[in-house]
């Protein structure tokens, strides 16, 4: 197991530590897996692309170390720098 840390944002942010994939993996150089596009049976079209997880790597094994949690968006009240009001004066 290759374990690194990561940040993610679903379902919560949070710093997780996850596992890498073995970067000398015959099967999937070091990616993790193989996506492959797939079509329609009786069009031919287009219709998704798939992903197979090489077994060199466990997908699934993270464990959250530190939530992150997002401080409310304070508003800022606005300020008009030249006092209240418009004036027809030119600014110089």
């Amino acid at each position: 197991m290759r374990l690194r840390i990561n940040q993610t944002t679903w379902p919560h942010p949070a710093l997780i530590l996850t596992d890498t994939p073995r970067p000398d993996c015959p099967d999937c150089q070091g990616e993790g897996g193989r996506a492959y596009d797939y079509g329609d049976y009786e069009t031919g079209e287009y219709a998704g692309t798939d992903w197979d997880p090489c077994p060199c790597w466990g997908e699934n094994c993270r464990w959250t170390l530190l939530p992150l949690f997002r401080l409310p968006r304070r508003r800022q009240p606005h300020v008009d720098p030249w006092g209240s009001g418009y004036s027809d004066e030119p600014p110089f």
